[in-house]
């Protein structure tokens, strides 16, 4: 078994303080023995404005931010996956989910597919693709210190086709990291997370925002790993006092046992194979 950390912060349009809270997280998750650690969507910033972030996209800050943790990872000996903004065009940005090695090279990246557009009732009025361009591609499971990952991120939880797609090419961990609304928290955070992890019979470990990231916008947080029985194994709260760390030992036999005791057999004869 190898030990696994997740990450909570809240992030702000402040990159260098986010950088701040994502080394803590680093030193935490190293200080435990973790191999690798996994940090939100959107670790770098959260913005007030599409404006604002496009700006924030284009700054030395932002570039800084990703070199610093490339740093950090070689230095700790520690792989991280974190999430964050790159520059599409001068008007869109791209939603990403990068893998750092324990060398410090960013060895996977992960464009999100299904952008987050809502209009809550006493809510938040969050449109996404109007400002991030969606990606294309599902990115094939890779091999990594606690096995094979396969990468989605927060909206991307909705829709059960791309954690049937990684399960197909064999991923052992499937990822969420996420800016969850507080609403849609509560209602459908870890029954959505425990549901990909029962019939993908995965690990699911699902990094997460938590707070006030300014006058419109709160994360619900409770970052947490769900092992393959749908289990939760670590769990965090809604505190975002300070950057927090939950871990979790990744126990390969048992997604073996459980895949192998109850074989899911699908009938592609029936209906297409995701």
């Amino acid at each position: 078994m190898v030990l696994a950390a997740v990450g909570q912060l809240c992030a702000t349009a402040s990159i260098s303080s986010n950088l701040a809270q994502c080394q803590t997280l680093i030193q935490k998750a190293a200080a435990a023995g973790a191999k690798v650690l996994f940090l939100p969507e959107a670790s770098d910033y959260i913005a007030s404005s599409t404006d604002e972030s496009l700006a924030l996209a284009h700054s030395a800050d932002q570039k800084d931010f990703v070199s610093a943790l490339q740093s950090s990872a070689k230095r700790e000996s520690i792989h991280i996956n974190v999430g964050i903004h790159e520059v599409a065009s001068e008007q869109r940005l791209k939603n990403s989910l990068v893998w750092i090695n324990a060398e410090g090279h960013i060895t996977q990246n992960y464009q999100k597919i299904h952008l987050f557009d809502v209009d809550i009732k006493n809510g938040p009025v969050l449109k996404e693709s109007a400002s991030v361009q969606p990606g294309q591609e599902i990115v094939p499971p890779f091999e990594t210190p606690v096995g094979r990952v396969g990468l989605a991120i927060c909206f991307d939880l909705r829709f059960p086709e791309i954690s049937l797609a990684l399960r197909r090419q064999k991923a052992d961990i499937i990822t969420y990291p996420s800016a969850f609304t507080v609403p849609t928290g509560k209602a459908h955070w870890e029954f959505l997370l425990r549901a990909r992890a029962i019939e993908t019979q995965s690990y699911v470990i699902a990094a997460a925002q938590a707070g006030p990231h300014n006058e419109k916008r709160r994360s619900y947080g409770h970052s947490m790993i769900v092992n393959p029985w749908g289990e939760v194994v670590a769990e965090l709260g809604e505190d975002h006092e300070e950057p927090q760390i939950a871990t979790a030992d990744i126990d390969l036999e048992l997604v073996s046992k459980i895949r192998r005791e109850i074989p899911l057999l699908r009938r592609t004869d029936l209906y297409p194979e995701v």
